[in-house]
Protein backbone atom coordinates (compact mmCIF):
# COMPACT_ATOMS: atom_id res chain seq x y z
CA UNK A 1 0.00 0.00 0.00
CA UNK A 2 1.32 3.43 -0.93
CA UNK A 3 2.53 5.41 2.14
CA UNK A 4 0.49 8.37 3.29
CA UNK A 5 2.03 11.79 2.73
CA UNK A 6 1.32 12.90 6.29
CA UNK A 7 -0.04 11.20 9.41
CA UNK A 8 -1.19 13.38 12.28
CA UNK A 9 -1.44 11.77 15.73
CA UNK A 10 -3.78 13.76 17.94
CA UNK A 11 -7.06 15.51 17.16
CA UNK A 12 -6.69 18.60 19.35
CA UNK A 13 -6.07 22.18 18.23
CA UNK A 14 -2.60 21.68 16.77
CA UNK A 15 -3.31 18.40 15.02
CA UNK A 16 -6.56 19.63 13.49
CA UNK A 17 -4.91 22.74 12.03
CA UNK A 18 -2.20 20.65 10.35
CA UNK A 19 -4.60 17.98 9.09
CA UNK A 20 -7.18 20.40 7.69
CA UNK A 21 -4.66 22.53 5.78
CA UNK A 22 -2.66 19.58 4.47
CA UNK A 23 -5.81 17.74 3.42
CA UNK A 24 -7.23 20.75 1.57
CA UNK A 25 -3.90 21.12 -0.25
CA UNK A 26 -4.36 17.66 -1.70
CA UNK A 27 -1.96 15.60 0.41
CA UNK A 28 -2.87 12.08 1.47
CA UNK A 29 -3.48 12.70 5.18
CA UNK A 30 -4.39 10.32 7.98
CA UNK A 31 -5.64 11.84 11.24
CA UNK A 32 -5.58 9.58 14.31
CA UNK A 33 -7.32 10.45 17.59
CA UNK A 34 -7.21 8.30 20.73
CA UNK A 35 -10.54 9.53 22.14
CA UNK A 36 -13.89 8.92 20.49
CA UNK A 37 -14.25 12.52 19.30
CA UNK A 38 -12.11 15.30 17.89
CA UNK A 39 -11.42 18.58 19.63
CA UNK A 40 -8.92 17.65 22.31
CA UNK A 41 -8.70 18.55 25.98
CA UNK A 42 -9.20 22.27 25.41
CA UNK A 43 -12.64 21.84 23.88
CA UNK A 44 -13.97 19.08 26.10
CA UNK A 45 -12.25 19.51 29.46
CA UNK A 46 -10.38 22.82 29.46
CA UNK A 47 -10.56 26.25 27.82
CA UNK A 48 -14.10 26.11 26.47
CA UNK A 49 -16.05 24.56 29.38
CA UNK A 50 -14.10 26.56 31.95
CA UNK A 51 -14.86 29.88 30.25
CA UNK A 52 -18.53 28.96 29.90
CA UNK A 53 -18.64 28.09 33.61
CA UNK A 54 -16.83 31.32 34.50
CA UNK A 55 -19.47 33.33 32.60
CA UNK A 56 -22.34 31.71 34.52
CA UNK A 57 -20.52 32.39 37.78
CA UNK A 58 -19.91 36.03 36.79
CA UNK A 59 -23.62 36.53 36.14
CA UNK A 60 -24.37 35.11 39.60
CA UNK A 61 -21.87 37.53 41.14
CA UNK A 62 -23.36 40.50 39.26
CA UNK A 63 -26.83 39.56 40.50
CA UNK A 64 -25.60 39.73 44.08
CA UNK A 65 -23.96 43.14 43.61
CA UNK A 66 -26.70 44.72 41.52
CA UNK A 67 -27.02 47.47 44.13
CA UNK A 68 -23.66 48.81 42.91
CA UNK A 69 -25.47 49.67 39.67
CA UNK A 70 -28.57 51.17 41.26
CA UNK A 71 -30.60 47.95 41.00
CA UNK A 72 -32.11 45.56 43.52
CA UNK A 73 -29.66 42.75 44.38
CA UNK A 74 -30.86 39.18 43.99
CA UNK A 75 -29.44 35.99 45.49
CA UNK A 76 -29.37 33.53 42.57
CA UNK A 77 -30.72 30.01 42.98
CA UNK A 78 -27.89 27.90 41.60
CA UNK A 79 -28.56 24.43 40.22
CA UNK A 80 -25.21 23.13 39.04
CA UNK A 81 -26.86 20.61 36.72
CA UNK A 82 -28.46 23.46 34.75
CA UNK A 83 -25.14 25.31 34.61
CA UNK A 84 -23.46 22.09 33.48
CA UNK A 85 -26.04 21.65 30.71
CA UNK A 86 -25.40 25.18 29.49
CA UNK A 87 -21.64 24.53 29.50
CA UNK A 88 -22.14 21.31 27.52
CA UNK A 89 -24.37 23.11 25.01
CA UNK A 90 -21.52 25.54 24.31
CA UNK A 91 -19.09 22.65 23.86
CA UNK A 92 -21.52 20.86 21.54
CA UNK A 93 -21.95 23.98 19.42
CA UNK A 94 -18.21 24.37 18.93
CA UNK A 95 -17.84 20.60 18.40
CA UNK A 96 -19.62 20.99 15.06
CA UNK A 97 -16.45 22.55 13.67
CA UNK A 98 -14.57 19.41 14.66
CA UNK A 99 -16.95 16.89 13.10
CA UNK A 100 -14.92 14.01 11.59
CA UNK A 101 -16.99 14.26 8.40
CA UNK A 102 -15.75 17.79 7.91
CA UNK A 103 -12.17 16.56 7.88
CA UNK A 104 -13.06 13.65 5.61
CA UNK A 105 -14.54 16.22 3.21
CA UNK A 106 -11.09 17.80 3.13
CA UNK A 107 -9.70 14.47 1.96
CA UNK A 108 -8.39 13.31 5.35
CA UNK A 109 -8.69 9.73 6.52
CA UNK A 110 -9.89 9.87 10.17
CA UNK A 111 -9.14 6.95 12.49
CA UNK A 112 -10.03 6.57 16.18
CA UNK A 113 -7.79 4.60 18.51
CA UNK A 114 -4.42 4.69 20.24
CA UNK A 115 -1.51 5.07 17.81
CA UNK A 116 1.82 3.35 18.45
CA UNK A 117 4.99 3.60 16.37
CA UNK A 118 6.34 0.30 15.10
CA UNK A 119 9.26 1.99 13.41
CA UNK A 120 10.15 5.45 12.16
CA UNK A 121 7.69 5.25 9.26
CA UNK A 122 4.94 3.00 10.58
CA UNK A 123 2.26 3.30 13.25
CA UNK A 124 -0.30 0.78 14.40
CA UNK A 125 -3.83 1.79 15.36
CA UNK A 126 -6.70 -0.57 16.11
CA UNK A 127 -4.90 -3.53 14.58
CA UNK A 128 -4.16 -1.67 11.37
CA UNK A 129 -0.76 -0.39 10.25
CA UNK A 130 -0.29 2.99 8.61
CA UNK A 131 2.88 3.86 6.75
CA UNK A 132 3.67 7.51 6.16
CA UNK A 133 6.40 9.71 4.73
CA UNK A 134 6.02 12.27 7.51
CA UNK A 135 4.33 12.42 10.92
CA UNK A 136 3.09 15.10 13.27
CA UNK A 137 2.67 14.20 16.96
CA UNK A 138 0.10 16.47 18.63
CA UNK A 139 -1.15 14.33 21.52
CA UNK A 140 -1.43 17.15 24.05
CA UNK A 141 -1.09 16.86 27.80
CA UNK A 142 -2.90 15.51 30.85
CA UNK A 143 -3.36 16.82 34.39
CA UNK A 144 -0.68 15.94 36.92
CA UNK A 145 -1.92 14.27 40.10
CA UNK A 146 0.85 14.79 42.68
CA UNK A 147 2.02 11.78 44.72
CA UNK A 148 0.38 12.95 47.93
CA UNK A 149 -0.06 10.14 50.44
CA UNK A 150 -3.72 9.01 50.44
CA UNK A 151 -4.89 11.35 47.69
CA UNK A 152 -5.77 8.62 45.19
CA UNK A 153 -7.59 6.56 47.80
CA UNK A 154 -9.57 9.57 49.05
CA UNK A 155 -10.55 10.52 45.51
CA UNK A 156 -10.00 13.79 43.69
CA UNK A 157 -11.18 15.74 40.68
CA UNK A 158 -9.12 17.04 37.77
CA UNK A 159 -10.24 19.20 34.88
CA UNK A 160 -11.41 16.01 33.14
CA UNK A 161 -14.08 15.30 35.76
CA UNK A 162 -14.88 18.78 37.06
CA UNK A 163 -17.33 19.83 34.36
CA UNK A 164 -19.42 16.68 34.76
CA UNK A 165 -20.47 17.50 38.34
CA UNK A 166 -24.22 17.88 38.73
CA UNK A 167 -24.26 19.01 42.36
CA UNK A 168 -22.34 21.87 43.89
CA UNK A 169 -19.82 20.75 46.53
CA UNK A 170 -20.48 22.59 49.82
CA UNK A 171 -16.73 22.89 50.29
CA UNK A 172 -14.10 22.64 47.57
CA UNK A 173 -10.38 22.43 48.27
CA UNK A 174 -8.06 23.18 45.36
CA UNK A 175 -4.45 21.99 45.26
CA UNK A 176 -2.62 24.56 43.15
CA UNK A 177 -2.81 28.33 42.85
CA UNK A 178 -2.02 28.56 39.16
CA UNK A 179 -4.39 29.78 36.42
CA UNK A 180 -6.70 26.75 36.46
CA UNK A 181 -6.84 26.64 40.25
CA UNK A 182 -7.71 30.33 40.63
CA UNK A 183 -10.21 30.40 37.77
CA UNK A 184 -12.13 27.46 39.19
CA UNK A 185 -11.79 28.75 42.75
CA UNK A 186 -13.58 31.95 41.86
CA UNK A 187 -16.17 30.27 39.65
CA UNK A 188 -17.22 27.73 42.28
CA UNK A 189 -17.13 30.31 45.05
CA UNK A 190 -19.47 32.56 43.07
CA UNK A 191 -21.79 29.63 42.43
CA UNK A 192 -21.96 28.94 46.16
CA UNK A 193 -19.14 26.64 47.29
CA UNK A 194 -16.83 27.52 50.16
CA UNK A 195 -13.44 27.37 48.47
CA UNK A 196 -9.93 26.95 49.85
CA UNK A 197 -6.80 27.16 47.69
CA UNK A 198 -3.47 25.67 48.75
CA UNK A 199 -0.38 26.91 46.87
CA UNK A 200 3.06 25.60 47.80
CA UNK A 201 4.93 28.66 46.52
CA UNK A 202 5.05 32.03 48.35
CA UNK A 203 2.72 33.61 45.76
CA UNK A 204 -0.21 32.37 43.69
CA UNK A 205 0.54 32.45 39.97
CA UNK A 206 4.28 32.14 40.66
CA UNK A 207 5.19 32.75 37.00
CA UNK A 208 3.44 36.12 36.92
CA UNK A 209 4.42 39.59 38.09
CA UNK A 210 4.33 39.34 41.93
CA UNK A 211 2.54 42.69 42.35
CA UNK A 212 -0.21 41.63 39.95
CA UNK A 213 -0.48 38.13 41.41
CA UNK A 214 -0.75 39.46 44.96
CA UNK A 215 -3.33 42.06 43.93
CA UNK A 216 -5.42 39.36 42.28
CA UNK A 217 -5.15 37.20 45.41
CA UNK A 218 -6.46 40.11 47.45
CA UNK A 219 -9.45 40.44 45.09
CA UNK A 220 -10.24 36.74 45.47
CA UNK A 221 -9.90 36.86 49.23
CA UNK A 222 -12.31 39.78 49.16
CA UNK A 223 -14.88 37.42 47.64
CA UNK A 224 -14.46 34.99 50.52
CA UNK A 225 -11.98 32.56 48.97
CA UNK A 226 -9.42 31.25 51.46
CA UNK A 227 -5.94 31.30 49.87
CA UNK A 228 -2.98 29.78 51.71
CA UNK A 229 0.48 30.16 50.17
CA UNK A 230 3.53 28.22 51.30
CA UNK A 231 1.12 25.33 51.93
CA UNK A 232 2.21 21.97 50.55
CA UNK A 233 -0.16 19.02 50.97
CA UNK A 234 1.54 15.88 52.26
CA UNK A 235 -1.36 13.61 53.34
CA UNK A 236 -5.04 13.12 52.60
CA UNK A 237 -7.53 10.99 54.49
CA UNK A 238 -11.22 10.41 53.95
CA UNK A 239 -13.78 10.53 56.74
CA UNK A 240 -17.16 9.69 55.22
CA UNK A 241 -17.93 12.40 52.69
CA UNK A 242 -15.17 14.64 54.05
CA UNK A 243 -11.59 14.77 52.80
CA UNK A 244 -9.00 16.07 55.23
CA UNK A 245 -5.75 17.46 53.79
CA UNK A 246 -2.71 17.77 56.03
CA UNK A 247 0.09 20.11 55.01
CA UNK A 248 3.77 19.66 55.75
CA UNK A 249 3.58 22.38 58.43
CA UNK A 250 0.80 20.51 60.27
CA UNK A 251 -2.15 22.62 59.13
CA UNK A 252 -5.30 20.70 58.20
CA UNK A 253 -8.09 21.64 55.79
CA UNK A 254 -11.42 19.91 55.19
CA UNK A 255 -13.67 19.75 52.14
CA UNK A 256 -16.19 17.47 50.48
CA UNK A 257 -14.31 17.51 47.17
CA UNK A 258 -10.69 18.09 46.17
CA UNK A 259 -9.71 19.58 42.81
CA UNK A 260 -6.14 18.97 41.69
CA UNK A 261 -4.77 21.83 39.58
CA UNK A 262 -1.07 21.15 39.93
CA UNK A 263 0.13 21.38 36.36
CA UNK A 264 0.20 19.28 33.18
CA UNK A 265 2.34 16.48 31.77
CA UNK A 266 2.87 15.69 28.07
CA UNK A 267 1.04 12.67 26.66
CA UNK A 268 3.93 10.50 25.45
CA UNK A 269 3.11 7.17 27.08
CA UNK A 270 2.23 4.30 24.78
CA UNK A 271 3.31 6.06 21.59
CA UNK A 272 6.30 3.78 21.00
CA UNK A 273 8.62 6.73 20.57
CA UNK A 274 11.68 4.55 21.23
CA UNK A 275 10.81 2.42 18.21
CA UNK A 276 10.63 5.57 16.10
CA UNK A 277 13.86 7.01 17.50
CA UNK A 278 12.10 10.12 18.85
CA UNK A 279 13.79 11.72 21.86
CA UNK A 280 11.89 12.77 24.97
CA UNK A 281 13.04 15.29 27.60
CA UNK A 282 11.65 16.88 30.75
CA UNK A 283 9.14 19.02 28.83
CA UNK A 284 8.07 16.20 26.53
CA UNK A 285 9.14 15.44 22.98
CA UNK A 286 12.37 17.21 22.07
CA UNK A 287 12.00 19.51 19.05
CA UNK A 288 14.10 22.12 17.33
CA UNK A 289 12.80 25.56 16.34
CA UNK A 290 11.38 24.09 13.13
CA UNK A 291 9.31 21.71 15.31
CA UNK A 292 11.29 18.69 14.10
CA UNK A 293 11.97 15.86 16.52
CA UNK A 294 15.19 13.89 16.64
CA UNK A 295 13.85 12.13 13.53
CA UNK A 296 13.54 14.98 11.05
CA UNK A 297 10.54 13.59 9.18
CA UNK A 298 8.61 13.45 12.47
CA UNK A 299 7.31 16.75 13.85
CA UNK A 300 5.57 17.67 17.09
CA UNK A 301 3.48 20.62 18.23
CA UNK A 302 1.43 21.72 21.22
CA UNK A 303 1.52 20.57 24.82
CA UNK A 304 3.35 17.36 23.97
CA UNK A 305 6.53 19.33 23.27
CA UNK A 306 5.98 22.64 25.09
CA UNK A 307 7.29 25.05 26.05
CA UNK A 308 3.86 26.32 27.20
CA UNK A 309 0.53 24.48 27.41
CA UNK A 310 -1.65 27.00 25.59
CA UNK A 311 -4.06 26.30 22.76
CA UNK A 312 -2.85 29.41 20.93
CA UNK A 313 0.69 28.06 21.22
CA UNK A 314 -0.38 24.75 19.64
CA UNK A 315 -2.03 26.62 16.76
CA UNK A 316 1.05 28.80 16.26
CA UNK A 317 3.35 25.79 16.26
CA UNK A 318 1.03 24.02 13.81
CA UNK A 319 1.71 26.86 11.39
CA UNK A 320 5.45 26.31 11.81
CA UNK A 321 4.95 22.59 11.10
CA UNK A 322 2.94 23.33 7.96
CA UNK A 323 5.61 25.66 6.65
CA UNK A 324 8.34 23.08 7.13
CA UNK A 325 6.58 19.76 6.55
CA UNK A 326 4.07 20.71 3.85
CA UNK A 327 5.38 23.79 2.03
CA UNK A 328 9.02 22.80 2.67
CA UNK A 329 9.78 26.43 3.47
CA UNK A 330 12.19 26.71 6.43
CA UNK A 331 10.53 28.58 9.27
CA UNK A 332 11.52 28.76 12.93
CA UNK A 333 9.37 29.30 16.00
CA UNK A 334 9.78 32.66 17.73
CA UNK A 335 8.64 32.76 21.35
CA UNK A 336 9.60 36.35 22.16
CA UNK A 337 6.01 37.59 22.18
CA UNK A 338 3.62 35.00 23.61
CA UNK A 339 0.60 36.29 25.55
CA UNK A 340 -1.12 34.36 28.32
CA UNK A 341 -4.26 35.06 30.32
CA UNK A 342 -5.68 33.95 33.65
CA UNK A 343 -9.45 34.30 33.20
CA UNK A 344 -10.36 35.32 36.70
CA UNK A 345 -12.34 38.48 37.44
CA UNK A 346 -10.39 40.73 37.12
CA UNK A 347 -8.41 38.99 34.41
CA UNK A 348 -4.62 38.87 34.50
CA UNK A 349 -2.84 39.04 31.14
CA UNK A 350 0.88 38.93 30.53
CA UNK A 351 3.32 39.12 27.63
CA UNK A 352 7.09 39.35 27.41
CA UNK A 353 9.56 40.04 30.19
CA UNK A 354 9.01 41.01 33.80
CA UNK A 355 11.14 43.78 35.27
CA UNK A 356 13.39 41.21 36.93
CA UNK A 357 13.76 39.17 33.75
CA UNK A 358 14.65 42.30 31.81
CA UNK A 359 17.40 43.13 34.31
CA UNK A 360 18.69 39.55 34.16
CA UNK A 361 19.04 39.97 30.40
CA UNK A 362 21.18 43.07 30.88
CA UNK A 363 18.50 45.62 30.00
CA UNK A 364 17.81 48.84 31.87
CA UNK A 365 14.03 48.71 32.15
CA UNK A 366 11.67 51.56 32.89
CA UNK A 367 8.42 50.48 34.54
CA UNK A 368 5.22 52.40 33.75
CA UNK A 369 1.97 51.94 35.65
CA UNK A 370 -1.62 53.18 35.48
CA UNK A 371 -4.61 52.17 37.60
CA UNK A 372 -8.02 51.21 36.22
CA UNK A 373 -9.51 53.29 39.06
CA UNK A 374 -8.31 56.39 37.16
CA UNK A 375 -9.80 55.27 33.83
CA UNK A 376 -13.19 56.76 32.95
CA UNK A 377 -14.60 53.64 31.25
CA UNK A 378 -13.66 51.46 34.19
CA UNK A 379 -15.53 53.86 36.46
CA UNK A 380 -18.66 53.69 34.29
CA UNK A 381 -18.45 49.91 34.34
CA UNK A 382 -18.03 49.82 38.11
CA UNK A 383 -14.96 47.63 37.58
CA UNK A 384 -11.99 49.58 38.87
CA UNK A 385 -9.77 46.83 40.27
CA UNK A 386 -6.32 46.41 38.79
CA UNK A 387 -3.72 48.23 36.73
CA UNK A 388 -1.55 48.12 33.63
CA UNK A 389 2.18 47.70 34.10
CA UNK A 390 4.56 48.12 31.17
CA UNK A 391 8.24 47.24 31.14
CA UNK A 392 10.09 49.32 28.55
CA UNK A 393 13.67 49.62 27.37
CA UNK A 394 14.93 52.50 25.24
CA UNK A 395 11.43 53.58 24.33
CA UNK A 396 10.05 50.17 23.37
CA UNK A 397 7.91 47.69 25.30
CA UNK A 398 9.66 44.47 26.31
CA UNK A 399 6.96 43.16 28.64
CA UNK A 400 3.58 43.94 30.14
CA UNK A 401 1.08 42.78 32.75
CA UNK A 402 -2.54 43.89 32.85
CA UNK A 403 -4.77 43.11 35.80
CA UNK A 404 -8.29 44.33 35.11
CA UNK A 405 -11.56 44.03 33.25
CA UNK A 406 -11.07 42.35 29.84
CA UNK A 407 -7.29 42.25 30.29
CA UNK A 408 -7.20 39.25 27.95
CA UNK A 409 -8.56 41.40 25.14
CA UNK A 410 -6.50 44.48 26.00
CA UNK A 411 -3.15 42.68 25.97
CA UNK A 412 -3.17 42.28 22.19
CA UNK A 413 -2.46 45.92 21.40
CA UNK A 414 0.75 45.46 23.37
CA UNK A 415 1.43 42.12 21.65
CA UNK A 416 1.24 43.87 18.29
CA UNK A 417 3.38 46.75 19.54
CA UNK A 418 6.07 44.33 20.67
CA UNK A 419 5.83 42.22 17.51
CA UNK A 420 6.30 45.27 15.27
CA UNK A 421 8.79 46.97 17.63
CA UNK A 422 6.58 50.05 17.91
CA UNK A 423 7.82 52.83 20.13
CA UNK A 424 6.01 54.21 23.17
CA UNK A 425 5.45 57.40 21.20
CA UNK A 426 3.59 55.38 18.53
CA UNK A 427 1.11 54.14 21.12
CA UNK A 428 0.68 57.64 22.51
CA UNK A 429 0.10 59.08 19.02
CA UNK A 430 -2.55 56.47 18.13
CA UNK A 431 -6.10 57.76 18.59
CA UNK A 432 -7.93 55.66 21.19
CA UNK A 433 -11.71 56.00 21.23
CA UNK A 434 -13.25 57.53 24.35
CA UNK A 435 -14.46 56.13 26.66
CA UNK A 436 -12.87 52.70 26.21
CA UNK A 437 -10.76 50.43 28.36
CA UNK A 438 -8.06 50.44 25.69
CA UNK A 439 -7.27 54.03 26.64
CA UNK A 440 -5.29 52.55 29.49
CA UNK A 441 -2.44 51.88 27.06
CA UNK A 442 -2.15 55.53 26.07
CA UNK A 443 -2.56 56.69 29.64
CA UNK A 444 0.14 54.29 30.85
CA UNK A 445 2.60 55.32 28.14
CA UNK A 446 1.94 58.99 28.83
CA UNK A 447 3.15 58.59 32.40
CA UNK A 448 6.62 58.35 30.84
CA UNK A 449 6.17 61.01 28.19
CA UNK A 450 4.50 63.69 30.31
CA UNK A 451 7.59 64.51 32.46
CA UNK A 452 9.60 65.09 29.29
CA UNK A 453 6.85 67.19 27.71
CA UNK A 454 6.46 69.46 30.73
CA UNK A 455 10.10 69.42 31.83
CA UNK A 456 12.41 72.48 32.06
CA UNK A 457 13.99 71.99 28.63
CA UNK A 458 10.63 71.90 26.85
CA UNK A 459 9.38 74.89 28.85
CA UNK A 460 12.47 76.91 27.86
CA UNK A 461 12.05 75.88 24.21
CA UNK A 462 8.38 76.95 24.20
CA UNK A 463 9.28 80.28 25.81
CA UNK A 464 11.97 80.91 23.19
CA UNK A 465 9.68 80.04 20.30
CA UNK A 466 6.99 82.36 21.57
CA UNK A 467 9.44 85.24 22.00
CA UNK A 468 10.95 84.88 18.53
CA UNK A 469 7.87 84.13 16.47
CA UNK A 470 4.95 86.54 16.02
Amino acid sequence: MKPRDLTVIGGGAGGLVVASVAGQLGLRVTLIEKEERLGGDCLHHGCVPSKALIKSARVAALMRRADAFGLEPVEPRVELARVRDRVQAVVDRIQRHDDPERFRSYGCEVLFGAARFLDAHTVEVGGRTVRSRRFVIATGSAPVVPPVDGLAAAGCLTNRELFSLDTLPPRLLILGGGPIGLEMAQAFARLGSRVTVLERFPHVLPREDPEAADALADCLRGEGIAIHTGASACRVRREGERRVVTCDDGREFEAERILVAAGRRPNVEGLGLDAAGVGVGERGIVVDRRMRTTRRHIYACGDVCGPWPYTHMAEYQAGIVLSNAVFRFPKRADYRVVPRVTFTDPELARVGLSEQQAREQGLSPTVLRFDFADLDRALTEGETAGFARLVSHRGRIVGASILGLHAGELIHELVLAMQTRARLTDISAAIHAYPTLSQIHRRTVNTALAPRLFGPRTRRLVALINRLLP
